[in-house]
């Protein structure tokens, strides 16, 4: 299943379908009419899909937090064994779907990522438990990222998330072009700055491994890649480490910015580092100076011009500009 948009797994609810034991819903405006924008959601609500009616009567995770067990709060009666065997089916049918990443509902003993209540036999809650559906979702899917939606109130970790997504959509496109060498040596040259900004350890590793390419057979040289690329960008990208890319960046620029550009420069990049101004403004200026000066840049990696190097890095324009990503401090 192709498409031009990431598409996101989200928990029924969170789109404002009724689905909730209460016959509520938990509509996100972030989620429906910002990002919802840019990406199509796979909807999916583990309680009504597993057979429940709504409205119906609550549940709950009891027991070992480990391995809790999912019981309808007022009877008692235990449907764990019903929910992680249609969990297992869904996350198998999901594998059709192209996912780039799921938001689930947070709280909820099915969907819950983290500090989900779990009672003891006091009937005691710990926050501190998984929900069926979402531990066998990781499980089945490692590498995809995930988030709740309260998590996405966080501005961090939103562009995080939203930048994985769009980042996992990027890598799809690739593998329909098929498993060569050459394309994935365009897939890092493209991401390396994006990459640097996360973890300029991954981002050598990865580079050692597309030069190693030939070592490899095409489908182990993507995996390996793969789970390594995603390992990086889940690493935070910290004001020092994007500073250092962003002055990485102005060192191609050296001969062309008068004394002026190069000053206002240096200054926007340390005002980002002492936030004061977020990401957006620093990065907006090199933009202007790729398309002002980038036709007249010397000679960058894979024999192309420093413009066309620079203008194609994800790191410079990772996601759409309108989700004002880069604009909190």
């Amino acid at each position: 299943m192709t498409s031009s948009k990431p598409r996101v797994g989200v928990s029924s609810c969170l789109l404002g379908e009724r689905v909730r034991y209460d016959g509520g819903h938990k509509r996100d405006r972030f989620i429906t009419d910002l990002l919802g924008q840019y990406v199509e959601y796979v909807p999916v609500c583990p309680e009504v899909e597993v057979g429940f009616p709504t409205p119906r009567p609550p549940l709950r995770l009891v027991g070992d937090p480990e391995a809790p067990r999912l019981v309808f709060a007022e009877s008692g009666e235990d449907v764990t064994e019903k929910m992680e065997a249609w969990a297992r089916e869904r996350c198998e049918a999901l594998e059709n779907e192209a996912l780039c990443g799921f938001i689930f509902k947070s709280k909820s003993p099915s969907s819950g990522m983290e500090r989900v209540k779990v009672y003891d036999e006091g009937g005691v809650p710990s926050a501190v438990g998984v929900g069926i559906f979402a531990r066998v979702f990781v499980a089945h899917f490692p590498l995809l990222p995930v988030e709740e939606e309260g998590r996405l109130h966080d501005v961090a970790l939103r562009e995080n998330f939203v930048e994985r997504i769009f980042a996992v959509k990027r890598w799809q496109d690739l593998v329909e072009l098929g498993r060569t060498r050459g394309h994935l040596v365009e897939f890092h040259a493209r991401h390396k700055l994006l990459l640097m900004s996360h973890s300029p350890k991954h981002a050598k590793e990865l580079g050692q491994l597309v030069a190693d390419a030939n070592s490899y057979r095409p489908t182990d040289l993507y995996e390996r890649y793969l789970a390594r690329f995603m390992e990086a960008l889940a690493i935070p990208a910290t004001a020092p480490k994007q500073c250092n890319v962003l002055q990485h960046v102005m060192g191609f620029f050296k001969e062309q910015l008068g004394a002026d550009e190069k000053q206002e420069l240096l200054d926007v990049i340390e005002q980002y580092r002492r936030r004061t101004v977020p990401l957006v403004v620093p990065i907006t200026l090199l933009n202007h100076y790729v398309r002002k000066y980038g036709r007249v840049l010397g000679n960058a990696p894979a024999n192309r011009s420093v413009g066309d190097y620079l203008a194609q890095q994800y790191y410079l324009h990772p996601h759409p500009i309108e989700l004002s990503l880069r604009s909190h401090i």
